[in-house]
């Protein structure tokens, strides 16, 4: 399949091996998965980088196949979710600072098409959370406020 705005085709990549069960070598069980999980994101993580710490530190191939569920399931179990998905959150922090870097590089025309791409996905990913319930009808991305939209 190609890439949605390059005319490129994309890389293929390795794929996990397909378990319905963990490895008999995982030495946590579930319920010490999600308290470290909980831990991880009070320290202020995000999911992606807890994944990878319980990978690389505490030798759990896969969280879902150990607890059941996700890394973001367990968190918004606890009630500690956060307000904006962490995608559309990535993809917002990109623009404010491809914008900062358009202030000071104002002929900078391919990172102008950068920012074009990158809100564009912004607004579709919004659509898309809108629709699924997980962001308010009411949500708009606007570049004046996104900055003061990630500190929070």
């Amino acid at each position: 399949m190609a890439r949605m705005y390059a005319k490129r085709k994309g890389k293929s990549r390795s794929k996990p091996p397909h378990r319905t069960e963990p490895p008999e070598w995982v030495m946590y069980s579930a319920e010490e998965v999600e308290k470290l999980v909980l831990q991880l994101w009070a320290d202020g993580m995000s999911t992606s980088k807890i994944g990878i710490v319980l990978r690389d530190q505490y030798g759990v191939p896969d969280v879902s196949l150990v607890c059941g569920k996700k890394i973001m399931r367990i968190i918004e179990e606890a009630g500690l979710a956060p307000s904006i998905p962490e995608d559309l959150r990535n993809l917002i922090e990109k623009a404010v600072r491809l914008r900062k870097h358009l202030e000071l590089n104002k002929k900078d025309l391919h990172n102008r098409r950068s920012l074009q791409l990158c809100e564009s996905k912004i607004r579709r990913l919004a659509r898309y959370y809108k629709r699924e319930g997980k962001l308010p009808k009411d949500w708009t991305y606007s570049p004046e406020t996104a900055e003061i939209l990630i500190t929070r």
